[in-house]
């Protein structure tokens, strides 16, 4: 497929007038996909109509936990068109975990809880999420909120009225709602579906009944389809981290997404040395996943950052992660978005870091670095060549 190049000249990004911003190179999605150019067709059809349901899944470590890079692709998709909102999506409640929630929502939690996940757990209880929380005492619960603090007035709301509550166990998970409504569910196999008597944007769960619940997360969604941005990300996970999560097919059955965007990688080349050979089983082993409950679904690889290894040298191993994404997309009918290139390629971190773009470890970005790689690759997500599929077009008169 061709390349879009394009010298991007970034300015508003840049904290300091001082700072000396770092010239990107914007580059296209590489690889025709077939399935890809389906979801794009089935998202203009989305935004032109106002009508259907496309979900996206994105997966990764820290630079997904964190939610401020997801955030800005999903504020950015459901610009497009006013009224796209189709539902939060998935969510976890981290602060049972103490550990830190995306920044898009807020999680708390009351009782005794256990959590662990995909880093050093063997994975037999974890799901879609990569992290688990165990409660065994119906005092315990978690609290889901979706309105943020200070944001603007005409943001998206994600206001829902359906729940999926993503577990197993002895006791039964409830829902309490803002209206001190209790909400009793539909169990299912490794999940709990609640149909909900109004839209919220809050809630809590609580269980009932003897013995021990093990949530491995929520999902949030509504009626009337739209457009749903869901990420699953921990932090320091690598792919061999996420390959051990059991029910990760299952949970992914719930999300049904249309198109996958893996962002797995920077955490595997975090060592001495690189196995090029086990990161790409581990990747197989998960697309084989997604092929299987959704055998449509396309799938992104949006390649790793230029880094540095324990803050002392740029990590070497970069280049053999991006060949290895560049196999996997052509194996898998998926396209590939080289972060690496578009950052500016070897040693690009440094000068990421001096524009106040990446924090000083030279692995993390800033809040607006990952603003401005969400806005990057959100660009060449739409630059796509997609022909126009005849659910855009007028309909006969």
């Amino acid at each position: 497929m061709k390349r879009l190049l394009l010298i991007v000249l970034l300015a508003m990004a840049v904290p300091c007038a001082a700072q000396r911003p770092p010239v990107l190179i914007q580059r296209g999605l590489e690889g025709e996909s077939a399935s890809f150019t389906a979801f794009r067709q089935k998202l203009d059809s989305l935004v032109h109509w106002g009508t259907g349901d496309v979900r996206v899944l994105h997966v990764g470590g820290s630079h997904v936990q964190g939610g401020t890079w997801s955030d800005r692709l999903r504020t950015r998709f459901l610009s497009l068109r006013y009224g796209l909102d189709g539902g939060r999506g998935l969510v976890f409640p981290f602060a049972a975990a103490l550990t830190n929630t995306p920044v898009s929502y807020t999680t708390s939690y009351s009782g005794l809880w256990e959590s662990h996940n995909c880093i050093k757990a063997d994975g037999s209880d974890l799901g879609l999420t990569g992290i688990a929380a165990e409660v065994k005492d119906t005092a315990s619960r978690v609290a889901v909120d979706l309105a943020r603090n200070g944001g603007p007035v005409l943001r998206q709301s994600y206001a829902f009225n359906r729940v999926d509550v993503l577990g197993e166990g002895e006791m039964e998970p409830v829902l309490l709602l803002q209206g001190r409504d209790t909400v009793y569910g539909v169990k299912g196999h490794q999940y709990t579906h609640f149909d909900l008597p109004y839209y919220t944007d809050w809630l809590q769960v609580f269980f009932k009944g003897e013995g021990r619940y093990t949530l491995r997360g929520l999902y949030l969604d509504r009626t009337g389809g739209g457009f749903t941005y869901s990420e699953a990300g921990i932090n320091g996970a690598s792919t061999s981290s996420w390959a051990k999560c059991s029910h990760w097919a299952e949970d992914l059955s719930r999300v049904m997404p249309d198109l996958v965007i893996f962002s797995i990688g920077i955490n595997d080349i975090q060592g001495h040395d690189f196995d090029s050979r086990r990161f790409k089983e581990n990747y197989r082993f998960l697309l084989r996943q997604v092929q299987d409950v959704n055998p449509s679904c396309a799938v992104l690889f949006s390649g790793i950052n230029d880094s540095y290894y324990k803050g002392k040298h740029v990590n070497q191993h970069t280049p053999d992660v991006e060949k290895a994404f560049r196999e996997l997309a052509d194996e898998f009918d998926g396209v590939f978005w080289d972060m690496y290139e578009v950052m500016g390629g070897y040693g690009s971190s440094d000068s990421w870091k001096e524009a106040g773009l990446m924090q000083g470890d030279r692995v993390h970005f800033t809040p607006a670095g990952y603003r401005l790689i969400g806005d990057l690759l959100f660009d060449a997500i739409m630059a796509y060549p997609v022909i126009s599929s005849e659910a855009e077009k007028s309909p006969a008169l």
